[in-house]
């Protein structure tokens, strides 16, 4: 019965890719490690650039600075308040000033008084047009050069201002009132003549702002106080007017004539009593004489007289001298109320007087106010003008110069040692960013640990390219030269095959790939050669019935081989090749129309391996590419050994994990990968020539 040999596999142990996701130091210390003559060539390169740009393309910039301190205390010349109050020296206030240092105004004065719109340093107008603008390209490919419009003198002067403004940074120095102007230029003259005439002229600006206010402040309190005096003049005009023309008394005249009136009022009380009094007698009087009572006449007239007459019997007489009482009484009541008629009348004229008076004196007391206050204001503002007509020859700057800008001797910028150690560390990043970006963009395999990393397979054999263009002459290579890189590759990968499991040493052996051109085919005839070197019966079997390459490594002329033995057209022994001074046999491969899927699939197959398996030590099939055809993963059941060939940095890492997914997609096992076909001078190119070509003093050229 025919067994499937895959179950019998050897070393088809995978590698547990490394799980963790944080970043391998030492990988990429290695990594800058291997790359680092390209850091040694950027940051060359860098230097020389930073070099030649210090040395011959930047201009010379010289920095020069002059200082100014504001004054906090003012001298006092006279006791009188200025027009403007002094800097506070506050955050706000340092802040203010510096802006004001900084301002377009001040900025425009240093640009008139030292003329830079005529400095073609600042008025680019002036300059020559660089020999790579439009207009010289203009000129070199016969174009008219496209002028540019016409600028005002104001515009020209505000970008030589703009211009200016940037070359000056102006600081405060740190708890204290001192601010520094510091200007930069090519020319260390111009630095230091704008960086003085700026402090100039901002002392200067200071006393020239104070004069301006305080002749604004002048000419409007002439004015001011030239008004007040007319309202002066008019407020004593109308109190004098009105004084004339009433006849206001005095204050304590009104007092006297309040007195006067409350005398009246309480007069009036009185002889209001009184009046009330006679008027009741006269009434009782007549009442007695109407009812005609002698008795009742004398008691109310109580009068002796007409006592006495009662008595005497005259009723004559006591009636004459009753009417004479009675006429007493009217004529006591009349008179007591003309007298209460007379007091009222005295009041009411008392009364319209008072308040008369009383509107009169209001009005002049607040005539009296105004024409105070008018005088207050016009000589307080009388006062004033002539303060401020006096500070007019006091003005004090409330900044002074600390110290003035000196030239400069040696530029500031380019700082050549600072532009070169930039350059050097640039250079070393950027030369690093390339290495590490070119190991990150790789998408081939350079070393046998990434292999391992990325498929999870064990590498069991590094096989370097074989320096012969011609393949007949690859195995005479190898003959030739035993002890080289190539053979000596071989031997290590033989030597991982057999040792990979002592108690059941491989007998079939399958070599494969993923695409074609990777060297499986080159490989499977030096591991033929050398399992022959060791005096083994070596079969080479070319699996790969489509391409049919074998032929290529051998001069042998061309004869029946697989197929034939497989459609039982041809015996094995007629169909296998013997190559004498290799001493291995080779069973080549046959044009057929025949599905080559079919016949490796079959059960005839398999009993032809176990035949080959009795009658040679051992049996290598090299067998087609797994991406491209199918034959590789049917004939790997009935293999001890797959082993697939990594073409170093040539096949893709898609292309080997697709190739490697295909074999346990079909639950066939890949017992170890190749890296093969490594170029010396391409590993030493990438930076792995230290631990591949450590060992070359070992192995013969």
């Amino acid at each position: 019965m025919i067994r499937d040999r895959n179950d019998l596999l050897i070393g088809a142990q995978k590698v547990a890719p490394s799980g963790n996701d944080e970043i391998d130091l030492g990988a990429l210390l290695r990594t800058l490690w291997r790359g680092k003559l390209w850091i040694i060539l950027c940051s060359l390169i860098a230097l020389a650039a930073g070099g030649y740009y210090a040395l011959f393309l930047a201009t010379p910039l010289y920095t020069t600075t002059a200082s100014v301190a504001l004054e906090s205390r003012q001298e006092q010349v006279v006791d009188i308040e200025s027009v403007m109050s002094g800097l506070s020296g506050d955050q706000v206030t340092i802040n203010t000033e510096v802006e004001v240092l900084r301002s377009r105004r001040l900025i425009g004065k240093v640009v008139d008084d030292l003329n830079l719109v005529a400095d073609p340093d600042f008025n680019a107008t002036l300059r020559d047009p660089p020999w790579l603008s439009l207009d010289a390209i203009g000129n070199v490919i016969g174009r008219a050069a496209t002028s540019d419009p016409i600028q005002s003198d104001q515009a020209i002067r505000d970008a030589v201002i703009n211009a200016v403004l940037e070359q000056i940074t102006v600081s405060n120095v740190r708890q204290s009132y001192v601010f520094n102007i510091s200007v930069v230029t090519g020319d260390p003259v111009k630095s230091a003549q704008i960086a003085n005439k700026l402090a100039e002229l901002y002392v200067e600006d200071q006393i020239v702002l104070k004069f301006e206010k305080t002749a604004e402040a002048t000419e409007w309190l002439t004015e001011r106080v030239a008004d007040l005096q007319i309202e002066l003049e008019t407020s004593e005009s109308q109190l004098k007017d009105f004084s004339s023309n009433t006849d206001l008394i005095s204050p304590e005249g009104l007092i006297a004539l309040n007195r006067q009136l409350k005398d009246l009022r309480d007069r009036q009380v009185d002889v209001a009593a009184a009046a009330a009094t006679h008027r009741a007698r006269v009434a009782e009087l007549n009442a007695a004489r109407a009812a005609n009572d002698p008795a009742q006449m004398a008691t109310i007239a109580a009068d002796a007289r007409l006592d006495q007459l009662m008595t005497d019997d005259d009723p004559e007489a006591f009636q004459q001298r009753f009417e004479e009482v009675l006429a007493r009484a009217i004529i006591e009541s009349n008179r007591s109320e003309a007298q209460q008629e007379a007091i009222a009348l005295s009041i009411l004229e008392l009364t319209d007087s008072i308040q008369t008076q009383s509107d009169e004196l209001v009005a002049l007391q607040q005539l009296q106010r105004e024409t105070e206050a008018s005088r207050l204001i016009y000589e307080f503002f009388l006062s004033r003008l002539k303060e401020t007509s006096v500070q007019q020859g006091l003005q004090q700057a409330e900044s002074r110069i600390l110290s003035s800008a000196v030239m400069p001797h040696q530029p500031s910028a380019p700082r050549k040692t600072l532009i070169l150690v930039f350059s050097l560390v640039l250079g070393v990043i950027g030369g690093a960013g390339l290495v590490l970006l070119r190991e990150v963009s790789q998408n081939t395999f350079r070393t046998p640990e990434d292999l391992e990393e990325r498929t999870g397979y064990a590498v069991c054999g590094q096989i370097p390219l074989v320096p012969a263009r011609d393949r007949k002459k690859v195995l005479q290579y190898l003959q030739d030269k035993p002890n080289s890189a190539v053979a000596e590759a071989v031997r290590n990968l033989r030597t991982s095959l057999l040792l990979a499991n002592l108690d059941k040493p491989p007998k079939v052996i399958m070599s494969t790939s993923s695409v074609p051109g990777e060297g499986k085919t080159t490989q499977s005839t030096a591991l033929a050669l050398n399992l022959a070197g060791l005096g083994k019966k070596v079969l080479l079997i070319e699996g790969d019935i489509r391409r049919r390459v074998m032929n290529t490594y051998f001069d042998v002329p061309e004869q029946r081989g697989f197929l034939s033995v497989m459609l039982g057209e041809t015996t094995l022994d007629e169909a296998v090749t013997h190559i004498p001074d290799m001493h291995f046999d080779v069973l080549f491969g046959e044009k057929s129309q025949t599905n080559a899927a079919d016949i490796f699939s079959s059960d005839r197959f398999g009993a032809f391996v176990d035949e080959l398996r009795d009658r040679y030590d051992y049996i290598i099939i090299d067998t087609p590419p797994v991406l491209a055809v199918a034959d590789a993963r049917i004939i790997g059941r009935w293999v001890d050994t797959i082993i697939y060939t990594v073409r170093w940095d040539h096949t893709s890492r898609r292309q080997v994990m697709d190739g490697l997914r295909s074999f346990e997609q079909v639950n066939v096992k890949v017992s170890g990968l190749v890296l093969g076909q490594i170029s010396d001078r391409g590993m030493k190119r990438y930076g792995y020539g230290e631990s591949y070509g450590a060992y070359q003093t070992y192995y013969d050229a």
